[in-house]
């Protein structure tokens, strides 16, 4: 079945609309309807008369770009201090420690070390390191629950900049991409860690996390891997369908965005974007364009319009025609989050924070630059509060 032009707008639109709701924790990749929407209302928009304040600031010591996440009052965030990886919970209200674990890593950094964030489920947390090593901890006591490498275990490859992705919670499955011989996708028990299945083909990971949706009537994992984007049927990992996008160094790292049965991808390195239409003989590309090329900041889908950049520029495309109806330098390799009608849109490079509108053409509304400096994690929002790192501190800044 294909979805007409008025159909893909509703459908983005009411991305928007599920978003109009309560505060919410962020406790997975992406937030609370894992698309980069955070659910608050109510925020400050008037930055001049009022900047946001830091309610807290705290050091960070990986120098890298792992995300936070939060839960139940709590801030998690995979730190790093000599050859170790450090799991850390912060009191959400104040910054401080609350625990912290500690596992192996090594000392030589690569962009940092871990660089994923976690995910919170039925008081477990979850993290997945660079090297694979896959952890279950209390997220109250921080104590090990259960643990795995998914690149000895299932004999993945280890991309080049390393395991990247997040840790997916579907039901009672935990999703990761290990990228070995028919194990590019592994689903566990998220309270055991025992395997219920592996499949989806052989194709190495990449970088992206993996995107629940239903096309077609099927239930499936929509896998952004390192040479091509692919569905994986969520009962039993077989693979439903699969498009090859071949990009520089297999950085395919920004997480799809799906409508109905169409998916949109982008890439860096001069590769770009495309939306495809997934139909009961495969994949269909409907358009593509050089103009949105998302290195590893993932697109939103906000107001009817797709937002997204990365390689200097920040971009926005209309999704029926892929028409390009904005595009601005000095993007750096940043991103953005949607929040009460309003976007966030953090500039890699230096830090700075805009406040836009998400109109043809958008309208700043207010800058702050919160930490400065290299800035390539997305931020999140909680309960009215920004939380922000750069390559050396995480702070939490009050929005209402």
């Amino acid at each position: 079945m294909r979805i007409g032009p008025a159909a893909i707008i509703a459908l983005l639109v009411t991305l928007l609309s599920a978003a109009a709701a309560p505060a919410a924790d962020w406790a997975q990749w992406r937030g609370p309807t894992a698309n980069g929407i955070a659910p608050d209302t109510g925020i400050n928009k008037d930055w001049a008369a009022k900047p946001p304040s830091v309610l807290w600031k705290v050091a960070l010591s990986d120098g890298g770009y792992a995300g936070p996440a939060v839960a139940g009052g709590k801030v998690y965030i995979i730190d790093h201090q000599g050859n170790q990886d450090i799991v850390r919970a912060l009191n959400l209200a104040t910054g401080e420690e609350v625990w912290r674990y500690a596992y192996a890593d090594t000392a030589q950094a690569n962009y940092g070390f871990a660089r994923s964030s976690p995910v919170i489920s039925e008081g477990k947390v979850y993290t997945l390191g660079r090297l694979g090593q896959l952890n279950c901890l209390d997220a109250s006591t921080g104590t090990l629950i259960w643990a795995r490498n998914i690149m000895q275990e299932f004999g993945g490859r280890k991309p080049s900049w390393e395991y990247s992705m997040s840790p997916l919670i579907d039901g009672n499955k935990l999703i990761v991409v290990p990228g070995g011989p028919n194990a590019c996708v592994a689903a566990l028990d998220k309270n055991t860690g025992q395997t219920l299945w592996q499949g989806g083909g052989s194709d190495g990971p990449g970088y992206a996390t993996p995107v629940v949706a239903t096309i077609l009537g099927i239930k499936q994992y929509i896998v952004f891997a390192a040479t091509g984007v692919q569905g994986v049927n969520a009962e039993n990992g077989q693979l439903l369908w699969r498009h090859p996008w071949k990009t520089a160094y297999d950085v395919n790292a920004a997480t799809p965005l799906v409508a109905g049965n169409q998916v949109f991808i982008s890439s860096g390195y001069n590769h770009g974007s495309a939306m495809l239409e997934i139909t009961a003989q495969g994949p269909v590309v409907l358009w593509e364009s050089k103009d949105m090329q998302c290195k590893f900041s993932s697109p939103v889908a906000y107001n009817g319009l797709l937002w997204g950049g990365g390689e200097g520029t920040f971009a926005c495309l209309d999704p029926v025609s892929g028409q390009t109806l904005y595009k601005q330098r000095g993007f750096d390799q940043g991103s953005l989050i949607a929040v009460d009608g309003v976007l966030l849109v953090l500039m890699g490079g230096n830090g700075e924070l805009l406040m836009m509108t998400p109109t043809n053409p958008p309208q700043v509304l207010g800058k702050i630059t919160p930490l400065g400096g290299q800035s390539w994690t997305a931020p999140i929002i909680a309960d009215g509060k920004l939380i922000i790192r750069n390559t050396k501190a995480l702070a939490c800044l009050d929005l209402k």
